[in-house]
């Protein structure tokens, strides 16, 4: 079996289209959401965290014409290519994989308005997918993961699997999702987006912000030249489910307890050798409080848990990428990121939440994701 290295990252959201970007707000605790006003997404206001569509299309115009690519198209090729630009990484190699992670993709094409823009097939995953990989001229069927909530983490896990095994030299793993009337009103249905910023684990959460982007994770079997990236691994994962129910999770905690505590020991380690939990932290009720009893469950009270999603809302298909790039460069710096929106603790089991941006020496960190259908997903990293 075979090393895995993260040898390129990218996330594009609210906050920015380079992780320099990202991360200055974040130190600075600058959130992206904001009130929406936007009828054909939704008849009401609501708090979410949208990528400005004229930069988007202005940045996409210096390699590709936006015309021939959906917006959602554009966002995943668009952070994949600024991924590349720093890696040696062949995207055209056929040992080169492309997995796109994603929950609806090119779900808005179901609008009488858009769809005449491009082939009918176009909002099918597979094509969507299609287009990605062959703007890169690759020539390998792409792989789409669309597990609810939980799509980005699997993406990373099966990736790494593939390279693990030999069945590829590198992975090019894409997430990402736009805002549509299809998603927010969907969200809306079950009453779960917040009033305003959302609020991590903390006791006046009342609900989720919903983000656009896309972020990108290079994988190579082989380290890269530079020192900042070269020994940063995927070394394990796991995903289970629970089956309590189609949209709320566990009210135990079991299943997110056994893919954390199954991808410890595939890695070998203990809860006492985990340094930082990157949790999905959607800031409803239901979710904060689950996510506490798992982690307590694993032992894993006492190490530093922070949510990501105050900074630019839950990026569905995105999420377990976009918050594994900024968890790896904060890793790279030592760095633990606070919680944006917890104030006071709300959840039942103790757990440590991340409230202020702190200094820690970061050996393992662990990434989690929880999701509909009863969904769960862990992956770890090691410096």
């Amino acid at each position: 079996m075979r090393d895995v290295f993260v040898v390129g990252q990218n996330a594009i959201t609210s906050l920015g289209f380079t992780l320099s970007e990202h991360i200055d707000k974040i130190k600075n605790n600058i959130s992206g959401v904001k009130l929406i006003d936007d009828k054909v997404l939704f008849p009401e206001s609501f708090y979410a965290s949208l990528v400005d569509a004229v930069l988007l299309r202005q940045h996409f115009a210096t390699i590709g014409n936006p015309e021939s690519y959906t917006k959602f198209e554009q966002l995943l090729i668009l952070s994949a290519h600024l991924s590349l630009k720093e890696s040696t990484v062949d995207a055209s190699s056929n040992k080169t994989i492309f997995i796109i992670s994603t929950t609806k993709g090119n779900i808005n094409l179901l609008d009488a308005n858009q769809c005449d823009s491009f082939p009918a097939d176009r909002i099918y995953l597979w094509k969507a997918a299609q287009q990605i990989a062959r703007f890169f001229g690759n020539n390998n069927p792409p792989i789409v993961i669309s597990n609810a909530c939980i799509s980005g983490v699997v993406a990373l896990n099966f990736g790494s699997d593939l390279l693990s095994s030999g069945a590829y030299d590198n992975a090019i793993v894409i997430g990402g999702d736009i805002a549509t009337e299809f998603v927010v009103s969907g969200f809306q249905s079950f009453k779960s987006m917040s009033f305003g910023i959302c609020k991590p684990f903390d006791a006046h959460r009342d609900g989720l912000n919903l983000g656009e982007g896309a972020g990108t994770m290079l994988l190579a079997t082989q380290a890269a030249e530079s020192d900042a990236t070269k020994s940063i691994r995927v070394v394990g994962g796991a995903s289970s489910n629970d089956a309590n129910h189609i949209s709320g999770p566990s009210r135990t905690g079991d299943g997110l307890y056994y893919a954390v505590t199954k991808a410890m020991k595939q890695v070998g380690i203990t809860a006492q050798d985990v340094d930082f939990i990157s949790a999905h932290g959607t800031a409803t009720p239901f979710n904060d409080d689950m996510e506490a009893k798992a982690f307590h469950r694993a032992g894993l009270n006492h190490v530093p848990i922070n949510s990501l999603k105050g900074y630019f809302g839950h990026t569905l298909g995105g999420a377990g990428i976009i918050e594994s790039v900024i968890s790896i460069e904060g890793m790279k710096e030592n760095l633990l990121f606070n919680t944006l929106g917890y104030e006071e603790f709300g959840v039942e089991e103790p757990v440590t939440i991340v409230d202020h941006l702190t200094e820690k020496e970061q050996h393992f960190i662990l990434k989690t994701a929880s999701g509909f259908g009863g969904s769960n997903a862990a992956v770890i990293f090691a410096k």
